[in-house]
This record gives C-alpha cells, sequence and structure tokens, in this order.
C-alpha cells in the first residue's frame, strides 16, 4: 500500500568507530552537506544536523519505505567512503556498527532541532558519554510517560 503522508520524524545518532574523534572541524561542514546529499536522495528530509569529532546528530523526517536501521545504514556506508575517499580524516574511518534512532513527536522537531544545532556549546558543559545516556533517560522517561497516560 502507498503512504501519501507521513511524520516520521526520527533524531538519529551515528558514532564513530570506538568514539575517536575522527571528525575535524575543518571538514565538518563539507562531512554535513554530503550526509543531507544521501539523507535527500533517499526520499527523506534533514532539519537538522550537527556533526561532532566523534558522532553525529540528525534531525530527520525518514521516508516510509525505508526502516530507521536501513537509512541510517544507507548514511553510514556512504559517509564513510565519501571520508576515506576524500581523505577527510587522519586515518582510515568508520562508524560503529549500532546508531541510536529516538522517534520525535511533530511538536518536539524544533526543540530537537535546537539541541542539535547547540552542540558546541552543549558539549563545552558535558562529554559524549554523559549526553547520550541522559538522551536515553529522556526518551525512555518520555516513553514510559505516555505509556502511564495511555494506560
Amino acid at each position: 500500500m502507498k503512504i501519501e503522508y507521513h511524520n516520521l520524524y526520527t533524531h538519529l545518532i551515528l558514532v564513530t568507530q570506538n568514539r575517536i574523534r575522527s571528525i575535524s572541524e575543518s571538514n565538518r561542514e563539507r562531512i554535513e552537506k554530503y550526509m543531507t546529499g544521501i539523507i535527500n536522495n533517499n526520499g527523506s528530509k534533514l532539519y537538522s544536523i550537527y556533526a561532532n569529532p566523534e558522532h553525529v546528530h540528525m534531525m530527520i523526517s525518514r521516508s516510509p519505505k525505508l526502516s530507521e536501521e536501513i537509512l541510517a545504514t544507507i548514511i553510514a556506508d556512504s559517509t564513510a567512503r565519501f571520508i576515506n575517499e576524500n581523505k577527510l580524516s587522519l586515518g582510515p574511518f568508520a562508524w560503529q556498527d549500532s546508531a541510536s534512532a529516538f522517534s520525535v513527536s511533530k511538536s518536539d522537531v524544533d526543540k530537537v532541532c535546537k539541541y542539535i544545532l547547540n552542540q558546541p556549546e552543549h558539549h563545552r558543559k558535558i562529554s559524549f558519554e554523559e549526553e547520550y545516556e541522559e538522551l536515553k533517560r529522556h526518551y525512555q522517561k518520555t516513553l514510559k510517560w505516555e505509556l502511564r497516560q495511555s494506560g
């Protein structure tokens, strides 16, 4: 069945292999633009992106034809190839074998976009490890609250 309208908002996080700080500030925008093209070419829309040295946050409205796993794999494989072919990393570049995908309600899209675009300031105060644990707690807490409200 064809889906004509969809609101499939996902906060996607890719992490470099072994959390190595492989994305330099000098190549950040070029990598972000490439990722934007990959997302757009796969029937999805990018709302915001920020490539930190060891992880990338993206707010995406994905095509219903793609699961989060397939889209993350397409982005990761294409971007790793692009970074390696263009020597945008000091050594061989790779992503972790897993990513994180958090569903976002339409009412929270702007808030998540602002959060993503504020990454440099955010990471002056908190490490990626701390941020990641906070995000997991936040999204789990939201889910538990929604389940309590509907039950």
